[in-house]
């Protein structure tokens, strides 16, 4: 890998992991999606922080069940889908075009949907 790819993955995993620093303390943000980005793009150019990362006590067990099972862990769920609930709630109190907030509104049910079909890890941590 070239030495200017190798730096942008890094900078990618380092933004995606603050992006999921954030998240862990603001409801509005996701906090996984960015955890499992910041390692894909880390274990390209960053084996090591990859691993840290995969062995932070904080967002570890989620990244590594969702690589090693596509799994989410049950409380993981329950957040997910208290958060896509109220966000349901806020867009039909907020938004005018009922086009456009019912199609956001459908999104969201089915994303939820799809979260509470996954498996859960074999192991909870």
């Amino acid at each position: 890998m070239s030495h200017a790819r190798r730096v942008a993955f890094m900078t990618l995993a380092g933004i995606c992991f603050v992006l999921g620093l954030i998240g862990a303390f603001l409801p509005i943000m996701p906090t996984t999606c960015f955890m499992l980005l910041a390692v894909w793009f880390a274990s390209r150019s960053s084996p090591r922080f990859a691993a840290w990362i995969r062995r932070h006590p904080r967002f570890g067990p989620t990244v590594t069940a969702w690589e090693a099972e596509r799994a989410i862990p049950r409380h993981a769920k329950w957040l997910a889908g208290i958060m896509l609930a109220m966000s349901m709630v806020v867009l039909a109190f907020t938004v005018n075009l009922v086009w456009l907030k019912l199609s956001l509104i459908l999104g969201l049910a089915l994303l939820g949907i799809w979260i509470l079909t996954r498996p859960e890890p074999a192991t909870e941590s």
